[in-house]
């Protein structure tokens, strides 16, 4: 048994896919949908001269056009993970995208593996639709940690405005100029959902709901109660800041504690998998006789299948709720 180069020409052609997707990501809306602009893409939008009403109504297609596509088959595999990642691609323009993909990736195995034909069709889809997801789901890890992050700062931002006269709907204004992106322009679509008559607690709401954020929940929750029973805002958020503050150095505390375990999982999964590689680059032949048995195919997959619930077991372990 000789080595193969078809493996490594997978994963390229999968980094590839990741690449790909991400050139065409910024090439369609710029650089304005970067997470790492210090200027939020709305402000963007309007210095360039968008009506305020044009950018509201952009904004809010984009943020919620993948959750109202759910009756799409298989797309609601993916419709949770682009809400919180505010995808700008349409749902139909992902599926394109998965397509399209998919069909570069079977052109690329074509020239590069000498496999069957229903594999090459099978590993191209997979690749297509798994970079797409895969792709997507940093994209919301990255953006709801961001999220995370800017929050309590701009609890804190809206204290001090309160604490000088504003009234909330200018804190919240202020928020959505002087916080960079992502947050920043979730707080731009409230202010300009307030001035054309909807009210804030609503869209506090509507955000905590559409992100699933716990603790944008208890900013709404905060808001709706002062509106209905009185009392100082300043002081209520205030105490939300330092709450928030509190859960996030508890949740990176709980991270750093199972981290270990985490990586142990990890490492438990993987070293099968190395030990093989490795065998096989000291002894291609090794497993000759092996290969030849009735039993080695159903072995492989019940060990794949081992591998596997070993991660998902140690990842539930180790998934700890703050």
């Amino acid at each position: 048994m000789s080595l193969s180069a078809e493996p490594i020409i997978y994963v390229l052609i999968f980094v590839g896919v990741l690449v790909l997707v991400e050139g065409l990501y910024l090439v369609a809306f710029g650089k304005s949908i970067s997470l790492n602009n210090r200027v939020n893409r709305r402000l963007q939008m309007l210095e360039k001269g968008a009506a305020r009403e044009q950018v509201l109504d952009q904004l809010r297609k984009e943020m919620q056009q993948h959750m109202k596509s759910r009756s799409i088959p298989l797309y609601s595999l993916l419709a949770n993970k682009a809400q919180k990642a505010a995808i700008a691609f349409s749902p139909r323009q992902l599926i394109m995208i998965m397509a399209g993909l998919s069909a570069v990736a079977f052109v690329g195995l074509s020239i590069g593996t000498e496999t069957d034909i229903a594999i090459r069709a099978i590993g191209s889809v997979f690749i297509g639709v798994g970079g797409v997801y895969f792709w997507i789901n940093s994209k919301a890890k990255k953006r709801m940690g961001m999220i995370e992050e800017q929050l309590p700062d701009a609890v804190e931002l809206m204290v001090r405005s309160l604490r000088v006269g504003h009234p909330f709907t200018s804190a919240i204004q202020i928020v959505a100029n002087e916080v960079a992106d992502p947050l920043g322009t979730e707080f731009g679509v409230i202010v300009d959902e307030n001035a054309y008559g909807r009210d804030v607690s609503e869209s506090l709401r509507e955000m905590a709901e559409r992100l699933d954020m716990q603790d944008m929940r208890f900013l709404s929750v905060a808001v709706t109660i002062q509106q209905q029973s009185g009392g100082n805002l300043a002081e209520i958020l205030a105490g939300l800041a330092q709450v928030i503050r509190a859960r996030f150095r508890l949740f990176r505390r709980v991270k750093a504690i199972t981290a270990e375990a985490q990586w142990s999982g990890k490492f438990l999964s993987a070293f099968p998998l190395v030990a093989l590689g490795g065998l096989l680059l000291m002894d291609p032949h090794y497993y000759d006789k092996a290969m030849t048995h009735e039993y080695f195919i159903p072995a492989c997959f019940i060990v794949g299948i081992l591998l596997t619930a070993n991660l998902i077991v140690m990842r539930i372990l180790t998934d700890i709720k703050v």
